[in-house]
């Protein structure tokens, strides 16, 4: 979709629509509206909505990176402790590896 093409109240709309859906644990409609719509918030001349969709783009930011550092912190922890949790974590994963060398 070319963003030139679309009104800007509809572009407020659909930014809304991408940060509230990042609360539906999606986060990375939060990585799309922050790439999206940077441009409309930022480098673009002000208009009408722009302090809106500004507000939404940094929340946007905010909330990719907190989602960042907690799947980076999750995914550390469960491969470094994954072989002692035995069985537990044989329940949430995906791949079962064969076995310890």
């Amino acid at each position: 979709m070319d963003l030139r093409k679309v009104k800007d109240t509809d572009k407020l709309d659909l930014c809304r629509k991408y940060y509230l859906g990042g609360f539906a644990l999606l986060p990375f409609l939060w990585f799309v509206n922050s790439v999206w719509f940077f441009r409309e918030a930022f480098r673009r001349p002000p208009f009408e909505q722009q302090a809106e969709i500004k507000t939404y783009v940094i929340r946007s930011m905010i909330g990719t990176c907190i989602w960042i550092a907690i799947i980076t912190t999750w995914v550390s922890i469960f491969q470094l402790h994954r072989a002692s949790w035995g069985a537990t974590a044989d329940y949430i994963s995906f791949i079962i590896p064969k076995g310890i060398l």
